[in-house]
């Protein structure tokens, strides 16, 4: 079906995707298998206009070039070959394709079963053959003007001082008060100058976005009334998806960027690069599993029909394939290069390291990255585990990764819920889990720690619920995870007991703190600093409502309180390098700088022995960290400060006596998470004992003399301000 509105000519098998070069439009698409491959154009209401053959075939590349054909055309594609389930091949040119390599998609997709390749409901299943069309029911792919003039280029905020804040792009505007309601829920709205203003007070540096690439709602969600919020279902790698936007998505997404980089601060981008919104053999048939499914997806070495599910989602990508590799470094690279973005967060980072032989720390996709000019450059933060074999890697990934660290999570939570025997183990997590990470010359920043995500209860929910309360989510609440180790300090849900809800209050800040202070980089859910709820909901993904969204107005004073506790905390780990060292903290004494980095300490000041490491009663020490401990690979001293923070989740006080440290005598007290706001902060000498409160947490500082007493003298300022 041609009507020759445009010249055709042969066009080139580079770039990939639909490029545009400012007289007409290059069309190029991998296909190792396929027959013959169709562009379809389609005019401004989605009906197809015309169909033309791409008359060249270079290298498994099928491509072609239509003189005249602007930005903003509507397009896809419709692929021949055979439909041999078995062998792995799934072609069916009735069903209209979206370019893996589209900037942009128009329409989102409507359930029908005019989307499969197979006939739905046909006893034969996936092998037999679908003849409707699918165009009517599925998104377009849209001719994007990538030729932007020069832009700002991207942020470099240093890893030792990053702090991530990982938020939901349309979630956390949809309910701003500041934020105009057409706006509210896109990411015109996330740029609005009041959103900026608040991250850059709270003293945040990297905003990290839940997936913003386009993904597709769940049939069964829809049944049921539900979405999939969180869009950990991508079927487009280089397009954002037309939800979140309240204009042309490709300008305001560089908008969003270049406001927030105008203010200091990063966007790192959640991405799910391990499988496809496709899913398994009875998955419907959209983009890669058309165009070709034996080289896009892992299948069963022996049974092609079927696919590897590493996932647990239906089907795996296949980062073995050249092709696929090289179409998501592709995309990758098209993010940080046009997009200016600075990093990326993997989702189920474990696939991309597998090879057919398991997960290889030298495997094709992690060396692509670290031999990449562009992609070695920004931030690589892996979520190291997945549900297939050897999945779980923490610490496995290779130099330049940052990792999520999840034994980081499950400590800190243990041990301020009180749990038996973590004491050990916790102060391996807050020394950045040297255990794991402190190999290859990597730095203490490669374990991003983290106490809540989006996956789980938020902070106020988990020291508010002992058990998830997922009934919205309609499964009968057996979804999402019971291993919370959450403690609901003595009532279920939201109370009045003001004892209660003091404990709670002083467990947020104990955490928070933990995180803060720790070595390492921190990762704070966005809304945790002033104690959103989802209202015991811990698997919330479909969520796409008030349990999900950041509700700004219900911020309560005790909310208000621990934003500007949040703030002090952020302004502690800026002022005070020690807390934020490049070298791993290890205990070893230095002879030649007479020093110890760090040193633990029972209440009496004294070290800590063998026998009282292994006393699973252990709930009470205190972590010494030397100021002038060797900061980099020149062996000299360092001025900074030297800290000391106390630990206590006993259920009742502990008496902890100051220890005498080489240097001046005097102690600070710089934190108590038991008295969070103070007049002036009081000193004390060496010796003095100090009565640590119940479930609490305490930062001191050894005086100072020189540069190192100035910043002491300006935190002190800081810290006794009123709140702003």
């Amino acid at each position: 079906m041609a009507n020759g509105l445009y010249r055709l000519a042969e066009g080139h098998p580079y770039p990939l995707g639909a490029t545009w070069d400012g007289r007409g439009t290059n069309f190029a698409l991998f296909s190792a298998h396929a027959t013959k491959v169709e562009l379809c154009l389609f005019d401004a209401h989605g009906h197809e206009a015309e169909r033309i053959e791409l008359p060249e075939f270079t290298d498994e590349i099928w491509h072609g070039y239509l003189h005249g054909l602007q930005p903003g055309t509507l397009y896809g594609y419709r692929v021949h070959g055979p439909y041999v389930p078995d062998e792995g091949h799934r072609f069916n040119p009735n069903k209209l394709l979206l370019d893996p390599y589209a900037k942009a998609h128009a329409g989102q997709l409507k359930w029908s079963p005019e989307v499969f390749g197979y006939r739905v409901g046909d006893p034969d299943a996936d092998l037999s053959f679908d003849e409707r069309d699918s165009a009517p029911f599925v998104p377009k792919c849209i001719v994007v003007d990538s030729t932007s003039g020069s832009r700002p280029e991207r942020l470099r905020v240093p890893w030792d001082m990053t702090v991530l804040y990982e938020m939901h792009a349309a979630g956390y505007t949809r309910l701003h008060p500041a934020v105009p309601p057409e706006l509210r829920g896109t990411l015109a709205g996330l740029q609005h100058p009041e959103v900026i203003s608040y991250l850059r007070g709270l003293g945040v540096t990297s905003v990290e976005l839940l997936p913003v690439h386009t993904f597709v709602n769940d049939n069964h969600l829809l049944e049921k009334g539900l979405t999939n919020y969180w869009g950990y279902n991508t079927l487009g790698f280089f397009a954002p998806d037309p939800r979140y936007f309240a204009g042309e998505a490709v300008q305001e997404f560089k908008g969003m960027v270049d406001r927030f980089h105008d203010a200091g601060l990063e966007v790192i981008l959640d991405v799910v690069y391990n499988h496809t919104a496709e899913g398994n053999e009875m998955g419907p048939t959209l983009s890669f599993k058309g165009i070709d499914n034996a080289s896009y997806y892992r299948l069963l070495p022996d049974q092609a029909r079927y696919y590897i599910n590493d996932t647990g989602t239906g089907n795996t990508l296949n980062l073995s394939h050249p092709r696929t590799l090289q179409m998501v470094t592709d995309s990758l690279r098209y993010w940080v290069a046009e997009m200016k973005v600075d990093g990326f967060r993997f989702d189920l980072a474990t696939i991309l390291g597998r090879e057919t032989h398991g997960f290889d720390e030298g495997g094709g996709f992690l060396d692509s990255c670290r031999q990449d000019p562009i992609l070695s450059s920004v931030k690589l933060i892996a979520e190291p585990w997945d549900c297939g074999p050897g999945g779980y890697q923490v610490g496995g990934f290779p130099p330049g990764w940052a990792e999520w660290n999840d034994r980081f999570r499950d400590t800190v939570r243990g041990f301020w819920k009180g749990d038996a025997g973590t004491a050990a183990d916790f102060a391996t997590r807050i020394t950045a889990s040297g255990d794991r990470f402190n190999r290859r010359g990597r730095k203490p920043w490669a374990s991003v720690n983290f106490i809540t995500a989006h996956d789980g209860f938020t902070l106020n929910d988990l020291v508010s619920y002992n058990d998830k309360h997922n009934e919205a989510n309609g499964e009968d609440n057996r979804d999402g995870h019971s291993d919370n180790r959450s403690w609901n300090c003595g009532a279920e849900g939201p109370t009045d007991d003001p004892d209660i809800r003091a404990l709670r209050e002083r467990q947020k800040r104990n955490m928070l703190a933990t995180l803060l202070l720790s070595q390492g980089t921190p990762m704070i859910l966005a809304g945790d600093e002033f104690g959103r709820t989802q209202r015991g909901n811990n698997n919330a993904y479909c969520q796409d409502n008030e349990i999900s969204w950041v509700d700004w107005e219900g911020v309560d004073d005790d909310g208000r309180a621990l934003q500007e506790f949040v703030r002090k905390l952020l302004y502690l780990r800026r002022r005070l390098p020690v807390l934020r060292r490049n070298r791993f903290l290890t205990g070893e004494y230095n002879e030649a700088l007479d020093v110890t980095d760090v040193q633990w300490l029972s209440p009496a000041a004294t070290p800590l022995t063998g026998e009282q490491w292994a006393d699973e009663s252990m709930r009470c020490f205190g972590m010494l960290i030397d100021g002038r401990a060797q900061a980099s690979g020149i062996k000299r001293p360092a001025s900074d400060a030297t800290l000391l923070l106390v630990f206590n989740a006993h259920h009742d006080t502990v008496n902890f006596t100051l220890p005498d440290v080489p240097g001046p005598d005097a102690w600070t007290c710089l934190l108590d998470t038991n008295m969070p706001v103070r007049e002036d902060l009081p000193v004390f000498n060496a010796g003095d004992v100090y009565q640590v409160t119940a479930h609490s947490l305490l930062l001191f500082a050894l005086e100072a003399k020189g540069a190192s007493a100035r910043v002491l003298a300006n935190i002190e300022t800081r810290l006794t301000d009123a709140p702003e």
